[in-house]
């Protein structure tokens, strides 16, 4: 091997290095508010799974990967106190759905971690999420110049669950209260968008429990998890 491809490929290796550490540092917001109608009303991921709540799972899998993380809930926080992190309400009076709880999130983000350049939003309903779901959303934007990066499995994009660049919350208030944009898909369209697909077997990564019949298969899916 030629010094210059073994400088190449030490180059590379540092660079993904950096990309890793890099993505660690990166704050987190579980949107955790959504109301279980199909199941009756309640907090969808305060619902049990294989003795654990699904909250409990989404945080698990994800503070290993976030430098902070926080709920965006709306109510009586003090339900949320368990887990031990900050919850911050949506900003956007109404409850016009997932955009103002990323809205709220970039926010915080924003007056609490000012040299943050990036957060990760994720659905506080989906309990497998992928133990790399932060590294390579963050690899992507880096790698494609991108502005946003939405996850995706089984050909279908998982728009709640992306990386967010901090810059865009001003963009991002002005289409939710001027634009009363409601849809995560019409405001991301408007930006450089990476799309990061992760397999499905031997599970969907992007599961989400929405009925009683899910809540029974996401049973099933802990065992092909780990528990």
């Amino acid at each position: 091997m030629s010094r210059r491809n073994r400088q190449s490929i030490g180059e590379r290796a540092k660079a993904v290095m950096t990309d890793a550490a890099g993505s660690r540092q990166i704050p987190g917001v579980v949107l955790a508010g959504g109301l279980a109608r199909r199941m009756g009303g309640g907090d969808k991921p305060m619902r049990m799974i294989a003795g654990r709540t699904i909250l409990e799972r989404v945080i698990a899998r994800l503070e290993p990967q976030c430098g902070r993380l926080i709920l965006n809930g709306n109510g009586d926080p003090t339900r949320f106190a368990a887990f031990g992190l900050s919850v911050v309400p949506d900003g956007v009076a109404d409850f016009p759905g997932p955009l103002a709880g990323i809205l709220a999130g970039l926010d915080w983000v924003a007056a609490n971690q000012p040299s943050a350049q990036w957060m990760l939003s994720a659905a506080g309903d989906c309990p497998f999420l992928p133990r790399d779901l932060v590294a390579r959303l963050y690899a992507a934007v880096q790698a494609e110049d991108a502005e946003l990066a939405v996850a995706a499995s089984d050909g279908q994009s998982h728009p709640v669950i992306g990386l967010w660049r901090v810059s865009l919350r001003d963009q991002l208030r002005h289409a939710l209260v001027v634009e009363d944009i409601r849809k995560i898909d019409r405001f991301t369209a408007r930006y450089r968008l990476a799309t990061v697909s992760w397999p499905v077997i031997p599970l969907d990564p992007f599961f989400n429990a929405n009925t009683a019949e899910d809540l029974a298969e996401a049973e099933r899916l802990a065992g092909l998890d780990g528990g």
